[in-house]
């Protein structure tokens, strides 16, 4: 899938009138005329996360920073990106803040087949802020659209899906993240478990709240170098890797689990193994980084 060759490519960032810094707006501007004309169209291909921000406002800035952050790391696969990013200066797009009834600033709205989908209004944390990009590419997927979905969105059963609602208790869970709530959080992916086993993203969710709920309070400063200095302990190991998984550097946390497994034994490499195995769940499927984990921890097993 391709987004159009000129997509975005009338805005000139240097003619913004505002004191803030060209290369700190990341993504796209988004004007009354593009997010009807380019923007809205294209979440039928590619989820769109849109950040608003104010250049009165040092949190919607900071958020703007860390989605610029988050969508750099993919930038790399080009027209093949999950999702794209664009920003709204709501001191300047006062029709389209209207529109979209942006209550504040920081404010974030993902657009998902032309849906609405309301993300933050309060700076979330970088573990939150990559949990909430996560959460929308999932949920884009599961709607049929996004990389290697765009056929989907061609037939009526797509279309149907695109039309639902988020569900109650991903709704409940996503405010409790908001707030900070991990327990909250889980209690309310839990809920939708045992109203739908087995659903993917009630599965994912839960997932990555008990990966934050976890991370609370850990010092990477401080876990990361210990967990280097003794490799074979499995606690201090679990705990690196669950803060690399957080940071978004998965093959280092696996590499990390896996090296405990071969260095331990018993309840210790038990240990390691279970919470490698626990992990898998948060990376794609089709991902051939869990291919080859899988493969290293049979081989470190066997």
């Amino acid at each position: 899938m391709s987004m159009p060759n000129n997509f975005g490519s009338a805005f000139d960032l240097g003619a913004l009138k505002n004191p803030v810094p060209a290369d700190a707006i990341q993504g796209i501007p988004v004007t009354q005329k593009n997010l009807m004309e380019e923007f809205l169209p294209a979440s039928n291909q590619i989820p769109v996360i849109i950040v608003c921000w104010s250049s009165k406002s040092k949190p919607s800035l900071e958020a703007m920073a860390g989605l610029g952050t988050l969508f750099d790391e993919i930038a790399q696969l080009g027209p093949d990106a999950p999702w794209l990013l664009g920003n709204l200066n709501v001191d300047m797009e006062h029709a389209v803040v209207k529109a979209l009834q942006i209550p504040t600033v920081p404010f974030a709205i993902a657009l998902i087949g032309e849906q609405l989908v309301p993300l933050f209004e309060t700076l979330p944390s970088p573990e939150q802020l990559r949990l909430v990009v996560d959460r929308v590419v999932a949920l884009a997927t599961e709607r049929g659209i996004g990389v290697g979905t765009a056929a989907a969105t061609h037939t009526d059963e797509a279309a149907a899906e695109v039309e639902e609602k988020l569900e109650p208790e991903e709704l409940a869970a996503l405010e409790a993240l908001e707030a900070s709530d991990y327990a909250g959080a889980k209690k309310a992916y839990e809920a939708w478990l045992n109203r739908v086993p087995g659903n993917n993203l009630a599965q994912l969710g839960l997932a990555q709240v008990t990966l934050l709920a976890r991370i609370e309070g850990l010092d990477p400063a401080i876990v990361l170098p210990a967990a280097a200095t003794d490799p074979s302990n499995a606690q201090l190991a679990a705990q690196a890797a669950d803060i690399e998984v957080a940071q978004g550097n998965y093959e280092a946390a696996f590499t990390r689990l896996i090296g405990a497994v071969k260095l331990t034994a018993g309840d210790e490499r038990k240990l390691a193994r279970e919470h490698l195995v626990s992990l898998f769940a948060l990376v794609d499927p089709a991902d051939p980084l869990l291919a080859k984990a899988r493969q290293q921890l049979a081989s470190a097993l066997f």
